[in-house]
């Protein structure tokens, strides 16, 4: 048998079933899409990406959490209003509030940054190594400088 001699028994008819757990043992041995082992650490896990996700998340759960938290403060007799959390927010030490708001400016600033970084990207522009790196670092510095000027008003 000409098959047999050069290994072409794989190509005989088969049942549906039998061709589905072919492809079941096959998916078995397949690594997770996107392998996350392929890639350098400082690139990729904790890179601009990773941080605009991070960002967005921590802005959107923090809005939420208010939006949320004034929707019911009626019904649970809380004062949420604007004079209220003014006054009460005056009252902190100054460190306090320039934690806080330095807490809240800069994941606005870096999401704000590295979206016009990603919209550069967009139109082909600094694909280089080189490039990548000076825009990473450009990107933390304005988003630091950005969080400190929210928060302290230079």
């Amino acid at each position: 048998m000409i098959s047999q001699r050069l290994g072409l028994a794989a190509l005989r008819p088969r049942a549906p079933e039998q061709g589905h757990e072919i492809l079941a043992r096959q998916r078995l041995n397949r690594p997770v899409s996107p392998h996350l082992g392929i890639y350098k650490v400082e690139q990729t896990w904790f890179g601009a990406s990773a941080w605009t996700r991070i960002t967005g998340c921590t802005l959107s759960g923090a809005a939420y959490v208010y939006f949320a938290s004034y929707l019911v403060a009626p019904l649970l007799g809380l004062h949420l209003e604007s004079a209220s959390l003014a006054a009460a927010f005056a009252s902190w030490p100054l460190l306090a509030k320039g934690a806080v708001k330095f807490a809240l400016g800069f994941p606005f600033s870096f999401h704000f940054f590295n979206g016009i970084k990603h919209l550069v990207y967009d139109m082909g522009v600094g694909f280089a190594k080189s490039a990548i790196k000076q825009g990473e670092m450009a990107l933390w510095i304005t988003s630091i400088l950005g969080g400190l000027v929210l928060a302290f008003g230079v």
